[in-house]
Order: structure tokens, then C-alpha cells, then sequence
């Protein structure tokens, strides 16, 4: 098991790179999902807005 920690001797680059790796898949996974509630959160105020505008010229 040290020896596959160890990754032959280049662990000092292997680890990181996967922690690179790891990082970046998640950004990549989250951003669509962070995007969609930010966008879904901006049309909800920009109704509520024209709601609220159409009801004071009535």
C-alpha cells in the first residue's frame, strides 16, 4: 500500500495533480446547478417586478 501512496517515487506530483483533477471536476459539475438557481432567482424578482408595476397603473 506505501508503495502505491508513494507512486514510484513522483507521488509529490501524482497527488497534487489528482487534487487538481478532483477540484476542477467539481467546478465543472456545480457551475451548471450555481448558474440555473442564480438565473431562476433573477427571472423570479424581474416578475415580481412587472407584477408589482402592473398592479399600481391598474
Amino acid at each position: 500500500m506505501s508503495g502505491f501512496l508513494a507512486m514510484g517515487g513522483y507521488a509529490a506530483a501524482v497527488w497534487p495533480a489528482y487534487a487538481v483533477f478532483i477540484v476542477l471536476l467539481a467546478a465543472d459539475f456545480l457551475a451548471p446547478i450555481v448558474r440555473r438557481r442564480r438565473q431562476l432567482r433573477e427571472l423570479r424578482a424581474r416578475l415580481i417586478r412587472r407584477q408589482s408595476r402592473h398592479e399600481g397603473h391598474a
